[in-house]
């Protein structure tokens, strides 16, 4: 019996001493302990034992932090460190141990722009989200109905996303019109905000008669600003055409430059804003240019939900013959992300 109750306490003994204690101490010196399951785009969230749902701070309030965890933090340099996060006395500063050289640094919280724990579980990683939004009319019988999922996943050192566009309308005396966009991408980091961008990306499109378009991109990009409040990226590389249009069995194919740039504005309250354009000059197809652009601004509401206003510009100046040369898409939705 004794042994048993030995046993019992030293197993509870084990258990408290295995527990996550993070440290974050707010500006107004509110103190939240708990476990810090990220930080990113301005907002830290902790996991706290006397909670519900997590905690979720702007980073511009946190004074201080510690965490005897191994983290992988980004600054705004574009320096990636793979450390441990020690509280120090000196206000809106932290001291970290970088594991792999057992150098120490006193960095200033607002540099750092992302944290992300090593031993976080495949869920931790991952982000998904989901909104749809419908229309109808008596008027000509109009019904259209947008559908958008995106998923996430974020690792040391890459993070990949997966998304899918559809948009169908049907009405009285018209065709019917449809549009599907998927984009698969892998983004590797490197040192100094540098990354190499790979991506497939598809598109159907009655408007431009594209039957279905696959275009394979790589490449080399930098984070011009990284922060916070925003990031800033460009990259350029090459890009492989494969597309086949509507009343043709043949394929056209062609090798094309790509400059790109990629917009996001997330400090701005409970709006975000992610701006994106890329231009595809055509190596193989004289005087062919093509360019995608994109808008999604999001507005947040309580449980995770959230509103969304898009708009898309495709153009291309050779387009099929008799197909229209641009087709663009304003569309709002209502969502549901996973966080």
């Amino acid at each position: 019996m004794k042994k048993t109750l030995l046993l019992f306490f030293l197993l509870f003994f084990l258990k408290i001493s295995a527990q996550v204690c993070d440290t974050l101490v707010l500006k107004n010196n509110d103190i939240i302990v708990g476990e810090i399951k990220t930080m990113n785009k301005g907002i830290v969230q902790i996991e706290t034992d006397y909670s519900k749902d997590d905690f979720k701070v702007e980073w511009k309030y946190v004074k201080s932090i510690g965490s005897e965890r191994v983290h992988i933090i980004n600054l705004s340099n574009g320096n990636l460190l793979n450390g441990k996060i020690t509280k120090i006395k000196t206000p809106n500063k932290c001291e970290i141990t970088n594991i792999e050289t057992q150098t120490k640094s006193i960095i200033d919280l607002t540099d750092i722009v992302r944290i992300k724990p090593v031993d976080e579980s495949f869920w931790d990683r991952l982000d998904a989200s989901f909104d749809a939004g419908i229309k109808l009319t008596k008027a000509q019988s109009l019904q259209q109905l947008t559908v958008n999922v995106n998923l996430g996943y974020t690792a040391k050192k890459w993070y990949g996303t997966a998304t899918y566009k559809q948009l169908q309308s049907i009405q009285d005396d018209s065709e019917p019109i449809r549009r599907i966009d998927t984009d698969l991408s892998y983004v590797h980091l490197l040192p100094r905000d540098y990354f190499i961008p790979l991506s497939i990306v598809t598109l159907k499109n009655t408007e431009q008669d594209i039957d279905l378009r696959i275009v394979s991109k790589a490449g080399y990009g930098k984070y011009l600003m990284h922060s916070n409040k925003k990031y800033w990226g460009i990259a350029s590389g090459l890009s492989f055409n494969n597309e086949r249009f509507t009343g043709t069995n043949e394929t056209n194919k062609s090798l094309e430059l790509f400059l790109g740039s990629d917009l996001n504005l997330y400090d701005i309250g409970d709006f975000s804003i992610q701006s994106k354009v890329t231009v595809f000059p055509s190596l193989t197809e004289s005087k062919r240019v093509r360019t995608d652009f994109s808008v999604d601004t999001k507005y947040d509401l309580p449980l995770d939900f959230f509103i969304k206003l898009s708009f898309v510009y495709n153009y291309d100046n050779k387009p099929k013959e008799g197909a229209s040369k641009d087709d663009y898409v304003f569309q709002t939705t209502f969502g549901w992300k996973l966080d």
